[in-house]
């Protein structure tokens, strides 16, 4: 669900846009709007997560997101539409975190525990996969039922999560500070750079917006290392495979997350497309994802997970740099071959990155540092959307802005590929007794 919420709206936008009148910044926040909040309430959520048990936290967000989704497919207005998707984001960032600790607590040993993350990202997979297929599909009905179709998935998941054993709670204070200022500096990033695609960044509301944001991060900082109970504690950043992780799941999603987007309005607006057709352009891409999660495991352990996650990357950086350099006359079905291999990365990279940045971090924090991971990449695809999406809103240089977006993504994840060398071990490390962590670390970066 929360994955197919990320994703089927971006074959819709056109429709959207002519049943409620809007441009290009506003279908930006439809997207962002969901993205944003996602991102700002995750650190909590993490915290949330240890503090009232996973289970309960899990419980609380399904809810939550089930009647915002409800809310979204009645929408009478962009700003009706909009403020529903903030609130489905706020219980996705509480569901995320809590369903990765919910595998910590079943799975406690690192070898089962990939294998069992390799099976929960299927459910993401097929969600990309259905996802601009199903969106064409209910477009051609009514673009508002992408939003109910959540309400039959949602009862059973609630129906199943009733028959989990409840979770340890770990107690915890809550950071307001940090809970604000994290808020205010990812807000004002956003807004800013959202705007800045409309009215330049010479505007006024830009320039206080891009302010605020720098502000409330330096506040943000500054609080986590002086408050006694910080959402995101600085001793995370002591572990250099968490750091990476981190980095990885921001490139990642400005390339994955942001290709869609710019694509469906590209194939729409310039190609002709209809939404249905769109969604068959993306197919192959999402189609390898689900062919090869099952078997990300397997491969980790054979091959090594940086060595995974290192050659996903490359194949994301390869496929955006020539879809960038295609020519406009490009067939629709030669961008979507291409497009496998931006897809290669959903698989290659994510999955082995989980379980890395769950391998590294302590016991007690598992909770925040996947919050903190599942934030890093909310952030990149939020800023992903803001960015492309201000370069698309002149008409006249459509096609420039396709083309450098995608050249913007493909740089930030090469940067991430070169990042993710780092996360092989030296070869002077201790060596470790369970044989099923692929890539041991110093035990000072592991305490």
């Amino acid at each position: 669900m929360i994955t197919l919420d990320a994703v089927i709206v971006n074959v819709v936008l056109p429709s959207i846009r002519q049943d409620l009148g809007c441009g290009v910044t506003g279908l930006q926040w439809v997207v962002d709007g969901y993205t944003l909040m996602f991102a700002a309430l995750l650190l909590s959520a993490g915290s949330l997560s240890n503090r009232i048990g996973a289970r309960r936290a899990f419980g609380l967000g399904l809810v939550v997101f089930v009647l915002a989704s409800a809310a979204c497919g009645l929408a009478p207005t962009l700003a009706s539409l909009v403020a529903a998707r903030l609130v489905q984001g706020a219980a996705a960032a509480v569901m995320m975190p809590s369903a990765m600790a919910l595998l910590r607590e079943a799975f406690p040993d690192p070898g089962p525990r990939a294998r069992a993350l390799a099976v929960w990202a299927m459910g993401g997979a097929v969600a990309s996969s259905a996802g601009p297929v199903l969106g064409g599909v209910l477009d051609v009905l009514d673009w508002r039922l992408i939003f109910f179709i959540n309400l039959p998935v949602g009862a059973i998941a609630l129906a199943l999560l009733a028959h989990t054993r409840p979770s340890p709670r770990r107690p915890a204070a809550f950071d307001w500070a940090g809970q604000v200022t994290a808020v205010l500096a990812m807000g004002g990033l956003t807004y800013g750079a959202i705007e800045a695609g409309a009215v330049g960044f010479g505007d006024p509301r830009v320039v206080v917006a891009f302010v605020v944001a720098v502000g409330a991060l330096v506040g943000f900082v500054l609080t986590q290392s002086r408050v006694a109970h910080p959402m995101v504690p600085l001793e995370l950043f002591r572990s250099r495979p968490v750091v990476v992780t981190v980095m990885i799941g921001f490139a990642f999603m400005i390339g994955y997350y942001g290709l869609p987007f710019v694509f469906s309005l590209y194939l729409q607006q310039v190609r002709g497309l209809s939404p249905l057709g769109t969604g068959v352009v993306f197919l192959p891409m999402m189609l390898i994802g689900l062919a090869l999660t099952p078997f990300t495991a397997r491969l980790g352990q054979r091959y090594g997970r940086p060595a995974l996650i290192a050659t996903g990357l490359v194949a994301m950086t390869v496929g955006l740099v020539v879809l960038a350099l295609m020519p406009a006359t490009a067939p629709p079905w030669a961008l979507g071959l291409l497009m496998i291999l931006v897809g290669l990365g959903g698989p290659l990279v994510m999955p082995p990155t989980m379980a890395v940045l769950l391998d590294h971090a302590p016991d007690r924090r598992a909770g925040t540092a996947s919050g903190l991971f599942n934030t890093s990449r909310q952030i990149g695809g939020a800023l992903a959307i803001a960015v492309f999406g201000g370069l698309l809103t002149d008409p006249d240089t459509f096609l420039d802005g396709v083309r450098t977006s995608l050249l913007i993504a493909a740089g930030i994840v090469a940067l991430a590929t070169a990042a993710s060398l780092l996360l092989r071990a030296p070869r002077t490390s201790p060596s470790v007794t369970n044989p099923s962590v692929t890539n041991p670390v110093p035990a000072k970066e592991t305490s």
